[in-house]
C-alpha cells in the first residue's frame, strides 16, 4: 500500500503534465513549428502481424507485401512510428506530417507494372486507417503520444481523386485519352455527333447531369461496386470520367491523375462529402492540420467552400491555430503559381516550391544568390504578403522530387563526399533559419541520397531489405552506418538549428529583409528581426568554393554581436556596417546586443 500511495501522485503528475503540453500544442502559431516528414510504411516496423493488412496468403499482387522490392509496403506502421517520437523530438521537430493513412487499395497497375499504395495516395475508404498501418486505436495513440510530448501531428490528405476502380468500356487499359468538353459535352454521348444527353445541364445545376457517358462509358467492375468508403464515392455521377490528364489546360482539374479516379469537385455533392469527411477526422482525432495532395489540380469554388468549413471545424474542437497548406508541385521558381492558389483558391497557404527550386539552384547547382533574393522579393504576390509567406512550408527534399543529396551529386558528379555535406548542411541551414516553416524530410538527417526521386526517395528507416536502398551510398557516415543516429552530422546541425529557432521568435516569426546577393555564387544575407523587440538577426551564407570575407547592411542601432552558429564578429565596423566571414560552403547566424 505504501508504494501505491508513492505511484499514485507520480502518476497524477504525469498525467497533468501530459495534459499541459497538449494544451500548449494549441497556443502555438503555424509559424513556431519544425515539421518532420515521414512515410509511416518506411519508418518503423511497431507490429509485424499488420505486414499484409490482414489479407492472407502470399501473393503480393493481393496484399501488397513486399520488402525486397521498392514499388510495395514494407511494414512500417503507426506502432512504430509511435515508438520513434523520442528520436523525432530530439531532432527539434515540433510537428509530424504524415503521407495519407486511409485505407489503400493495396496493389494497382497493369501487368508487369504492379505497385502497391504504401505511400498512401491511393484511397478507398477515406474513413479508416489502412489496416498496414494500424487501427483506429493505435491512430489515437499516435496522436496522444505526440500531443503529450507537445508535437502538433499533420495528416496528408486528398479531394483530387481515389483510387482507380472505375473502368471504361472504351479504354482495354488505364491509358485513355483526355477527351475535352469541346469535343465531349455533356449534352452527348459519345461526342459532338452523339446522341443528346443531360438534357438542360449548365454546369451547374447537377440535379440535371444523369448520365456520366458523355466522354467515355464509365464502369465499377465486378466485385469492385461497393469499394469506396462513404458509399456515395462509388457513384460514376460523381467523377469528371474524361480520361488521363495532360496536365494542362482544362485537363489539369478534370483528368485521372495517371489513371486514378478525378472526382467532379465542382459538384456540392463532392463538397459536401469531403467537408464531412475530412471535419470527421479534426472531430475523432482533433489533429492540427492538413496537407492538401494535388491542390492545384482541383477548382479553386471547391477550396473556398472547404478550407473555411474545416477552419470552423478545427475551432469548434479547440483547435485555433489549424494549418492548412496546398501542394500545388512545379520544379521552378514560380512563386505566380504558388501565389495564385492563396488568392483565387483561398489556401492559407501552399508548400514552397519555389524555395526549394531556389536553394537547389544555388547551393546545388552554380546559380547566383540573386535567384534567392528575387524569390523573396516576390513574397508580396501571396495573398496577405509577407505574412502569409511566414506560413509557407519550406522544403529542400521531398517523397516526389527526391532528396537534396541527389540533386547535389547529380549537378555535381566529381565533387567529394564531404563537399556534398557541406553543401546538404548549408542547404539545411537555409531551410531552418529564413523565413517560413521548415519541412525537414525523414532520412535526410541520416545522409540518405537515393537515385532519384518517387520510389529511390523512400528508402527505409528501418533495417532495409530492398537492394537499391542498401547499395545507397549515403552521406556523413562511416563504414558501417545506422538509421536513428543522432550523432550524425546533419542529425546534430538540424537539432541545433531547430533549438535556436525555438529560442529566437525573430528566427520563426521575424521580418526578413535581404542584405546582400549575388549573380554568381558567393554571399547571400538576410536579417531576421523580431516584431516585438526589434533585436536584428543576422543570417549569411556562402555558396561558393572561396572564402568570404565582406561588409552588410544592418540596423544602425545593432553594434555588437554574439555567435547563434558558426565565428561572428563581436563589433560592427560602423554604425549601420557589419562584416561577416565566411568559409566556403559555410553560414553563420549572429544575433545582435543592445548596442552596449
Amino acid at each position: 500500500m505504501r508504494y501505491l500511495n508513492v505511484a499514485l501522485p507520480l502518476l497524477l503528475l504525469a498525467c497533468a503534465s501530459a495534459a499541459s503540453a497538449a494544451d500548449a500544442v494549441r497556443e502555438r502559431a503555424p509559424t513556431d513549428e519544425v515539421v518532420y516528414f515521414v512515410l509511416p510504411d518506411r519508418f518503423e516496423n511497431g507490429d509485424p502481424k499488420n505486414d499484409r493488412g490482414g489479407i492472407k496468403g502470399e501473393d503480393r499482387l493481393k496484399h501488397g507485401f513486399d520488402p525486397t522490392s521498392k514499388a510495395f509496403f514494407h511494414g512500417g506502421d503507426l506502432r512504430g512510428l509511435t515508438s520513434r517520437l523520442d528520436y523525432i523530438q530530439t531532432l527539434g521537430a515540433t510537428a509530424v506530417w504524415l503521407t495519407p493513412v486511409f485505407k489503400n487499395k493495396p496493389v494497382q497497375g497493369g501487368p508487369g507494372q504492379e505497385s502497391a499504395g504504401y505511400h498512401g495516395y491511393w484511397i478507398t475508404d477515406f474513413t479508416g486507417v489502412d489496416p498496414h498501418l494500424g487501427d483506429e486505436a493505435q491512430m489515437q495513440a499516435f496522436v496522444q503520444a505526440a500531443h503529450a510530448r507537445g508535437m502538433k501531428v499533420y495528416l496528408d490528405i486528398i479531394a483530387n481523386h481515389t483510387a482507380d476502380v472505375i473502368a471504361y468500356r472504351e479504354c482495354t487499359t488505364d491509358k485513355c485519352p483526355y477527351r475535352s468538353r469541346a469535343e465531349y459535352p455533356y449534352s452527348r454521348r459519345g461526342g459532338l455527333q452523339g446522341q443528346p444527353i443531360n438534357e438542360g445541364f449548365d454546369g451547374r445545376n447537377f440535379d440535371k447531369l444523369t448520365s456520366p457517358d458523355f466522354a467515355y462509358t464509365p464502369y465499377l467492375p465486378a466485385g469492385e461496386e461497393r469499394s469506396k468508403v462513404p458509399q456515395w464515392l462509388n457513384d460514376p455521377l460523381l467523377y469528371h470520367n474524361r480520361g488521363n490528364t495532360t496536365f494542362e489546360g482544362e485537363s489539369s482539374e478534370m483528368g485521372d491523375f495517371v489513371g486514378l479516379d478525378d472526382l467532379m469537385t465542382e459538384n456540392p455533392r463532392v463538397v459536401q462529402g469531403m467537408i464531412d469527411i475530412y471535419g470527421g477526422w479534426i472531430d475523432r482525432y482533433r489533429i492540427d492540420g492538413f496537407r492538401i495532395d494535388t491542390a492545384r489540380h482541383v477548382n479553386p469554388e471547391f477550396w473556398q467552400a472547404w478550407v473555411p468549413a474545416m477552419l470552423q471545424r478545427a475551432v469548434a474542437n479547440g483547435i485555433p491555430h489549424f494549418h492548412i497548406f496546398g501542394e500545388v508541385s512545379t520544379s521552378n521558381i514560380d512563386t505566380a503559381l504558388l501565389a495564385r492558389y492563396t488568392r483565387d483558391a483561398k489556401l492559407p497557404a501552399v508548400l514552397d516550391f519555389a524555395f526549394a527550386s531556389a536553394v537547389r539552384a544555388t547551393v546545388a547547382g552554380d546559380a547566383g544568390t540573386d535567384k534567392l533574393a528575387r524569390l523573396f522579393a516576390d513574397d508580396s504576390l501571396y495573398e496577405g504578403g509577407a505574412s502569409t509567406a511566414l506560413q509557407l512550408p519550406t522544403f529542400i527534399s521531398n517523397h516526389d522530387a527526391g532528396r537534396f543529396a541527389y540533386y547535389v551529386r547529380a549537378a555535381r558528379p566529381q565533387a567529394s563526399d564531404d563537399e556534398v555535406l557541406k553543401r546538404v548542411l548549408l542547404a539545411h541551414g537555409m531551410l531552418l533559419t529564413l523565413r517560413g516553416v521548415p519541412v525537414v524530410y525523414y532520412g535526410d538527417e541520416q545522409g540518405f541520397v537515393g537515385a532519384g526521386g518517387d520510389q529511390d526517395a523512400r528508402q527505409d528507416m528501418m533495417t532495409s531489405r530492398t537492394q537499391s536502398y542498401l547499395a545507397d551510398r549515403r552521406i556523413g557516415v562511416g563504414t558501417q552506418p545506422k538509421n536513428f543516429d543522432l550523432g550524425h552530422p546533419i542529425a546534430r546541425a538540424i537539432a541545433k538549428l531547430s533549438a535556436l529557432r525555438r529560442a529566437h521568435a525573430a528566427l520563426r516569426s521575424g521580418r526578413q529583409v535581404v542584405r546582400n546577393y549575388s549573380d554568381s555564387p558567393g554571399l547571400f544575407a538576410v536579417s531576421r528581426v523580431d516584431a516585438a523587440t526589434g533585436r536584428e538577426i543576422v543570417i549569411a551564407f556562402n555558396t561558393s568554393l572561396q572564402p568570404l570575407s565582406t561588409a552588410m547592411e544592418v540596423d544602425t542601432g545593432s553594434r555588437r554581436f554574439s555567435a547563434l552558429y558558426g565565428h561572428c564578429e563581436s563589433e560592427v565596423a560602423a554604425p549601420g556596417s557589419y562584416r561577416v566571414v565566411l568559409a566556403p560552403l559555410d553560414f553563420v547566424v549572429c544575433a545582435a546586443g543592445d548596442g552596449t
